[in-house]
This record gives C-alpha cells, sequence and structure tokens, in this order.
C-alpha cells in the first residue's frame, strides 16, 4: 500500500506529532515512518508545529488549572516560568570527612595516536 504525503501529513497534524501513533495509523512500523520523514524532509517541519501546537494546548490547560485554584499547578508554573523571581528550589549539600586515599593522573600528551 504506497501512503500520500498529503494522507502522512493530515495524520502528524491529527496525531498531534504522536509519530508511533501515525505509523499505527497506517498499519506500518515507526522505522518505516522515520524513513519516509528522511524522504520527505518537508513534513519534518509538520512533526515540530504538530508538537509545538501541542506545547501550547498544555500550556494553555495548565494556565486554567492555575486559576481554578490548582495549587501544585500553580506551583509548577511558578518553578518552571518564574525563576527569575525567586522560584527555583535550590538543594544544599555538605561534605566533610578527611582523605584516606590519595589518586595519581599521570597526563601523558605525547602520544599522538
Amino acid at each position: 500500500m504506497r501512503v500520500s504525503k498529503k494522507a502522512v501529513e493530515e495524520k502528524i497534524i491529527d496525531k498531534r506529532g504522536n509519530l508511533s501513533m501515525v505509523a499505527r495509523a497506517f498499519g506500518k512500523s515507526r522505522t518505516w515512518l522515520y524513513n519516509y520523514l528522511n524522504d520527505n524532509p518537508c513534513l519534518k517541519k509538520t512533526v515540530e508545529e504538530a508538537r509545538e501546537s501541542l506545547k501550547d494546548d498544555a500550556e494553555s490547560e495548565l494556565q486554567k488549572q492555575m486559576f481554578r485554584g490548582n495549587i501544585t499547578a500553580l506551583i509548577f508554573y511558578l518553578k518552571t516560568q518564574a525563576k527569575d523571581r525567586g522560584y527555583v528550589e535550590r538543594s544544599q549539600h555538605e561534605l566533610s570527612g578527611t582523605i584516606q586515599n590519595t589518586v595519581t593522573v599521570n597526563w601523558d600528551d605525547t602520544n599522538t595516536d
């Protein structure tokens, strides 16, 4: 069965850039689809655009959840988008003790193999 470029493009958009779902829709493997995309580079742009659109939708849903009072969504948003305002998690690690072993590294850069 021959698959047209237009059909693949439409399926990429319909499946929001999920290539496994696109391949399954045609009864093909992901490997087949990756090869098809390599043979049709303009479709790679379609995949990128479909995935960007999905990210936009996810961000919109996150915003809706924030405005509905979802504290987890609000915290996630602040930690990822408001780092410049101090909303970051910091971890502090303290090392103490004594060195019991010594490691010596000899670097020989005269070997040009």
